[in-house]
């Protein structure tokens, strides 16, 4: 076990809290794009539209999965999504005992629009910092994206879909 010093203890919690203020940050924008979409979608919601947008069809298992939520949790999601119309139910052609829940043309033109209004809004707060600290910005959230294991939306086969 490795000792820290008081000194990066306590430069790990300014990190901490920092990070936490920029994901409030971060949300309220995502929040505000949503709202400015439809208003009615909830940010759990838009973030399984998101997770399918980004994944492509999934069954209720493997959807649960990459929400971190339970089956019955996820199917409650998506009955209210089928409802609205922005995902469908099919059939696995692998298994037809197995359902799949896939994006609909109204569920990607949701995710589309909300992030192209949350890209908007982030790219003005990024024009507002002194040009000499994004590069510092860029560098510091790619090592931080990095050590929690998140692709990059560049490496992603559809880079449009971020959270």
């Amino acid at each position: 076990m490795s000792r820290r010093s008081p000194a990066s203890a306590s430069d790990a919690e300014a990190m901490v809290t920092a990070l936490l203020t920029a994901s409030r940050l971060l949300v309220a924008v995502s929040a505000r794009s949503l709202a400015a979409v439809e208003d009615s979608l909830t940010l759990p919601q838009f973030r399984m539209l998101v997770v399918l947008d980004g994944r492509g069809p999934l069954s209720l298992s493997g959807l649960a999965g990459e929400l971190g939520v339970q089956p019955s949790t996820a199917m409650r999601m998506i009955d209210r999504l089928v409802a609205a119309g922005m995902v469908a139910r099919g059939v696995s052609a692998e298994d037809r005992r197995t359902s799949v829940i896939s994006l609909t043309k109204a569920g990607r033109r949701i995710v589309n629009e909300a992030t192209a209004r949350r890209r908007q809004e982030i790219a003005h707060i990024v024009n507002g910092m002194p040009a000499g600290q994004r590069r510092h910005l860029i560098e510091a959230l790619q090592a931080f994206t990095e050590a929690g294991g998140e692709p990059s939306v560049e490496d992603s086969p559809q880079a449009r879909a971020t959270w």
